[in-house]
């Protein structure tokens, strides 16, 4: 098959993952010959504009995946589950930006940057890591080649469109509720975010850790192939509305230098270096929000631990952490 038949499913394609796909595949000029968006049947019947013409959006059934050789999808785990299946059985390759396959042994976790090789192990479905995985992974990976990572302490300061649309809203009413003098209203969060962070991003577990904080731990050791590799993260929610962002003390088993650690950064894809601490240069996710890459900075010896390094990393999980990851993921799987 000539790679501009390609025929590109969306499933979750009214929401905002879905939508940055489809600029996405734009932006990229993917290489397909047609394009279906699906979504729940009350999306169903809406248009969304790709390359200048309106696509109409189809109710997402068991036989939308009739004739499409790869099935993009960000629609949540339950639809995951029961949908992802059907399309490699209709012939499709899954790339699902959900939770549902991600430590599945037989399933390849895969950030492009880091190990695109293991795309071609697939058995029908590949998976897409975490958003604050990737951030993460991003700059740590480069470091990781130039010293040999052994473990990392890590908190995340992640925004509330990853809590999706409803996250947006929450903290735009809740400061105009402030502003206003208004009672605040709560609906999403357990706890007010406008003006304030929550240690808290997805549910917590018996060790104490939250789920999202023990996805980073498993995924990271996945993604680099270093089953031994430990770590320490905690999760925050702050009141931003766009681009992850991490702070990292990272262990190497050998001596580290910062300036060979900016090198490293420097030659590696997908990752910017901004560490000009004189001119106040450093990642922000403000400026981050809409860019491809991700960006580091703040990079230091760490003074807690011997051969140690800490960094601050940032990027938008939109893109970088869904969007475009599962995009350069669909990019592999049409060279195959």
């Amino acid at each position: 098959m000539c790679i501009r038949d390609r025929h590109i499913a969306i499933v979750g394609a009214t929401g905002a993952v879905g939508l940055d796909m489809l600029k996405t595949l734009e932006k990229r000029n993917f290489p397909l010959g047609s394009l279906t968006p699906l979504a729940s049947a009350r999306s169903a019947g809406k248009t969304l504009p790709f390359r200048g013409q309106e696509i109409l959006v189809q109710e997402l059934t068991g036989d939308s995946f009739v004739g499409v050789d790869i099935a993009l999808f960000s629609a949540g785990g339950a639809i995951s589950k029961e949908f992802a299946p059907l399309a490699v059985n209709a012939g499709a390759v899954v790339v699902d930006n959900s939770s549902a396959f991600r430590m599945d042994d037989s399933v390849p976790l895969v950030v492009p940057e880091i190990n695109t090789t293991d795309v071609a192990t697939h058995k029908g479905i590949i998976a897409n890591p975490n958003c604050s995985t990737i951030v993460t992974v991003m700059a740590l990976y480069p470091l990781h080649q130039a010293f040999g990572v052994k473990r990392m302490f890590a908190s995340t300061y992640q925004a509330v469109s990853g809590s999706g649309a409803m996250g947006i809203a929450e903290l735009k009413r809740q400061v105009s509720e402030i502003n206003d003098g208004r009672e605040v209203t709560r609906e999403v969060y357990p706890h007010q975010i406008a003006f304030n962070v929550l240690p808290h991003v997805d549910v917590f577990l018996e060790n104490g850790y939250t789920k999202e904080e023990m996805k980073m731990v498993h995924e990271s050791r996945k993604i680099m192939g270093l089953p031994g590799f430990q770590a320490s993260v905690t999760c925050v929610r702050v009141p931003v509305y766009r681009a992850h962002s991490i702070s990292v003390s990272a262990e190497f088993e050998k001596p580290v230098s910062v300036e060979h650690a900016r090198e490293a950064i420097a030659a590696a894809p997908g990752i910017d270096l901004n560490d000009d601490i004189a001119s106040n240069g450093y990642p922000l996710p403000l400026k981050l929000a809409g860019q491809d890459n991700c960006q580091v900075g703040r990079i230091r010896k760490d003074c807690a631990m011997e051969n140690g390094l800490s960094f601050w990393v940032a990027g938008d999980q939109l893109l970088k952490g869904a969007a475009l990851n599962t995009v350069q993921i669909a990019e592999e799987v049409a060279r195959l």
